[in-house]
């Protein structure tokens, strides 16, 4: 497995938002994890990118990251594309990609990897000259997807992609989503609301409830369960 989740607890505080989850992503495997809000999704995200403090075990390619810095974490290949894009606004298109390979030393590689993610998102390409604050949301989030390529990512946290986007955009992002696992290996875990497109993206789902697993398994078994179709799916 490439990710291995043992008893992970995260805080805010003094407060504990998960308590004790286990779960596992194969390499260039899709996972979602579903939820109602509050139940402890982007927590999990934030805990598995250093972002908030964490106790358990996080196990990337057999080496423990737990309590690792964010940066540590971004080096070994984990991407991290929140909700609300994290776009910089004044910087431009271009600007933004190159701000995603900072952490990369490979000036020639880096610009065919730019060229790359124009090809999966042809609109970028068009845009790259326009400041980022001046694209539609669905821009802003492919943006923020291709941005997250330029690290050369083995694994992707997406938290809440189709957020905001008008429906015909969303399954535009979730195309493009499946065709680079693909055909770039990319592993991703992924938070999402809409519990259908979640399902239909990925092979595996679990189901938080209030910082807790409460179920798990093949995405095509989840999407039989009656709780889950009545109170996720609108059955």
């Amino acid at each position: 497995m490439m990710l291995e989740v043992h008893g992970l607890r995260a805080f805010y505080g003094q407060n504990e938002a998960l308590h004790g989850i286990d779960f596992a992503l194969a390499e260039g495997g899709i996972v979602a994890l579903l939820g109602a809000n509050g139940a402890g999704k982007t927590t999990t995200l934030r805990a598995l990118s250093g972002i908030v403090r964490a106790a358990g075990e996080i196990r990337f390619d057999g080496e423990t990251i737990t309590g690792r810095a964010t940066e540590d974490i971004v080096r070994l290949g984990i991407a991290h594309v929140p909700e609300g894009r994290g776009t910089f606004v004044r910087m431009t298109v271009e600007e933004n990609l190159q701000l995603g390979a900072m952490a990369r030393r490979d000036r020639a590689q880096i610009a065919r990897d730019a060229k790359e993610v124009y090809a999966h998102f042809p609109r970028l390409k068009e845009r790259r000259r326009q400041q980022a604050g001046t694209l539609s949301g669905g821009e802003q989030q492919m943006l923020a997807v291709g941005r997250a390529l330029m690290l050369r990512p083995r694994l992707m946290l997406l938290d809440e992609p189709s957020f905001g986007l008008a429906p015909l955009i969303v399954e535009e992002l979730f195309e493009i989503l499946s065709r680079l696992n693909l055909e770039l290996g990319v592993g991703m875990l992924i938070v999402e609301q809409n519990a259908e497109l979640a399902l239909d993206l990925a092979e595996h789902a679990y189901l938080l409830e209030t910082g807790r697993i409460v179920m798990s398994g093949p995405s095509s078994e989840i999407r039989r369960d009656e709780a889950v179709q009545r109170a996720y799916l609108g059955y």
